[in-house]
């Protein structure tokens, strides 16, 4: 949480468990650090609304996606990966920390923030890639969905030529 808060005083990391003993001893924890931290005015700022209680971590599952962090850090012992639908990069474990990520494993610091995981992925090959749809129909096939062209284009305001 302390890498991410000491970008700004705007920046937004949060804590989202249903444990309050773990928000206490993350709090202390990084009260300890941050006596330490070269950046702890900046950190302190950010990190005032850092912890969310919820009931269930279906609740921190259900946040996160709504929310679609650019960086995510899964520290369950419960396996979540496949319930994540929305973020930049997903870190799983007490061994993945954020700046792994950052510097190191593979990722790249281009991610998606203010919740467009939601909507776009982070930088990545399929970028520089361009595909193009492709269909192939037969007589058959268009007279098969002929009344859904038809009555789409017809909504739209077009006006068809005969197709068939």
């Amino acid at each position: 949480m302390i890498a991410q808060a000491e970008h700004d005083p705007n920046a937004v990391s949060i804590l989202v468990t249903p444990s309050e003993e773990l928000i206490k001893n993350v709090g202390r924890e990084i009260e300890k650090q941050l006596k330490s931290a070269a950046r702890n005015e900046i950190i302190g700022k950010s990190l005032e609304n850092a912890a969310m209680l919820t009931g269930s971590l279906d609740e921190c599952i259900d946040f996160s996606n709504k929310f679609a962090p650019e960086h995510l850090e899964i520290m369950t012992g419960e396996d979540i990966l496949d319930r994540i639908k929305h973020a930049g990069s997903i870190f799983i474990g007490s061994y993945a920390p954020v700046s792994a990520g950052d510097y190191a494993s593979g990722t790249n610091h281009v991610l998606p923030t203010a919740g467009y995981a939601r909507v776009v992925s982070g930088l990545n090959t399929d970028h520089f890639i361009t595909k193009s749809s492709v269909q192939v129909i037969d007589k058959k096939g268009l007279k098969s969905i002929s009344e859904t062209i038809i009555g789409l284009a017809e909504a739209e305001g077009f006006l068809l030529m005969p197709m068939l």
